[in-house]
């Protein structure tokens, strides 16, 4: 059985896809898009090695716990580690549960490599291609550029998804550590952190 190697994992999240979801962050990124919000995740050194079903009971006790519609896998890169990811994808989905996948491939690409088909297969929502900075999305929620794609590969979701805002999402545990998820402009990034900074200047 292939291990998953995972960044983290946010078991309830508006922030991440259609409806509320489990999110799993993937480690190690061989895409590695100038700008990319996640740096963090690119070197496959520093993750979590989990067998995926593990990984599948984490998701479905998300379900269980909070209500969870579906799961999304970002990264990373889950290409990188498609098989795992697959199977993960799979045991999910045949529990009621959606997929979301975010890929910095194109779906051309990765339909002619024969270890992404089981992913692809499971995938309801596919989001495609790379972050390019230089190009920003104003208006459409989840993607960070405008080249990027949605694929509806099944009729669980159509454009109307399209409508939800962008959310950002900070948690703040109990020993002060600070978790961020989800999409802003830098602009609404300023706005939300200047008046921690105006207290912290008093």
């Amino acid at each position: 059985m292939e291990l998953l190697n995972l960044h983290r994992i946010v078991d309830a999240t508006l922030a991440e896809g259609p409806g509320l979801r489990c999110a799993v962050w993937t480690q190690g990124c061989s895409v590695r898009c100038p700008g990319c919000f996640n740096p963090q995740t690119w070197t496959t050194r520093g993750g979590t090695r989990m067998p995926w079903p593990e990984a599948a009971e984490r998701v479905l006790r998300a379900r269980d716990e909070h209500g969870v519609q579906g799961v999304t896998f970002l990264g990373g890169e889950p290409f990188d580690q498609p098989e795992p990811l697959g199977a993960l994808a799979a045991a999910v989905r045949a529990e009621g549960l959606s997929v979301m996948t975010f890929t910095g491939h194109r779906v051309e690409e990765l339909r002619v490599r024969p270890d992404c088909a089981a992913l692809l297969a499971s995938t309801d929502l596919l989001v495609d291609g790379p972050y390019l900075a230089d190009k920003p999305e104003p208006s459409r929620p989840w993607v960070g550029s405008a080249n990027q794609r949605f694929h509806f590969l099944t009729d669980r979701y159509d454009e109307s998804v399209l409508d939800a805002p962008n959310r950002l999402e900070l948690r703040i545990a109990t020993d002060g550590s600070v978790d961020l998820n989800g999409f802003a402009t830098t602009e609404a990034l300023e706005a939300l952190l200047a008046p921690v900074r105006e207290g912290n200047n008093r």
